[in-house]
């Protein structure tokens, strides 16, 4: 592993700029646990050059966000469509749910909490009825038409359609929204099949999960790869209906992502009904929808 150098910045640096080094420290975390879990080294590298850009920075990351929007952080050199996302969320909330994810620390539901109208209620039905992860994950169902919760009228929609734009840094928000991209069906089949085959042998390295997990254990697997021009982090999910149905070995969740676009998020499950019973179909990251069915793939265990 490498060690976590953050270059000083020569400028004078008051309490903004300390909250860039955190921002750079984050980044560079999330390099080193890639590098622990057994990433090729892809991922981590540009991670690693983009915390050496925010720790150098003559300006706070917040003042471009609020001068500039997300723009204006794709625009500096290493930072990419999915590092400006992960910047803005850390400015907005000083969390990052990907890097929370990796240490095995994500709680939506707290995190949905520090939006204007949401409460501990409707954070939890988002969480597990709408499985959402990140903003952007809420902002994604948002502005698709996918957010059918119950509670949820058209007022508090309008609260937390602005709230997520300006935590993400989005102006306008309806012009700078964009659907993550998805990979074939079959690719992510491949994913689901090396991921369970090495977990079923030992070769990952696990984490401990805060949720749902009161002895601590180590027991989530996780992966990491490419294939062409995707990276992939895979684990089994942790959700609450994943534990209540007896599924935290079978629901795989794949979260893909091509280099400048935001992160997605798949789920491949054992279909249990229906002409695809007893094979792998993959849920998109919108809710609901069934890609295998669409594209008739469909593997059997």
């Amino acid at each position: 592993m490498e060690n976590k150098i953050i270059q000083q910045p020569t400028h004078a640096q008051g309490q903004t700029f300390a909250e860039n080094l955190a921002i750079a420290e984050k980044l560079r975390d999330y390099a080193d646990l890639l590098d622990e879990h057994g990433d090729d080294r892809f991922r981590s590298r540009a991670y690693r050059r983009a915390s050496d850009v925010v720790a150098a920075l003559d300006r706070p990351v917040a003042t471009i966000l609020a001068d500039e929007g997300r723009e204006g952080l794709e625009a500096l050199p290493a930072i990419g469509q999915a590092i400006a996302g992960a910047l803005a969320q850390m400015v907005a909330g000083g969390r990052w749910p990907q890097l929370e994810r990796l240490r095995g620390e994500l709680t939506p539901e707290v995190l949905f909490r520090t939006i204007p109208g949401i409460g501990k209620r409707l954070a939890g039905l988002l969480a597990e009825d709408g499985r959402l992860e990140t903003f952007e994950d809420l902002e994604q169902a948002v502005f698709s038409g996918e957010l059918a919760v119950r509670g949820i009228g058209p007022r508090r929609k309008k609260m937390i359609s602005t709230a997520l734009r300006e935590r993400l840094g989005r102006w306008p928000a309806a012009r700078t929204w964009k659907q993550p991209s998805q990979p074939p069906a079959r690719v992510l089949l491949a994913v689901d099949r090396i991921y369970r085959a090495k977990a079923a042998s030992g070769e990952l390295r696990t984490i401990a999960p805060r949720r749902f997990n009161p002895t601590h254990e180590a027991w989530l697997p996780i992966m990491h790869m490419s294939k062409g021009e995707w990276l992939f982090t895979v684990l089994f999910s942790n959700s609450q209906r994943a534990h209540e149905l007896g599924k935290t070995r079978d629901w795989v969740v794949i979260y893909h992502q091509r280099d400048g676009e935001p992160e997605g998020r798949s789920v491949v499950i054992s279909e249990t009904r229906g002409p695809t019973a007893g094979k792998r179909v993959v849920r998109s990251n919108q809710v609901g929808q069934t890609l295998a069915s669409q594209e008739a793939i469909a593997f059997r265990r």
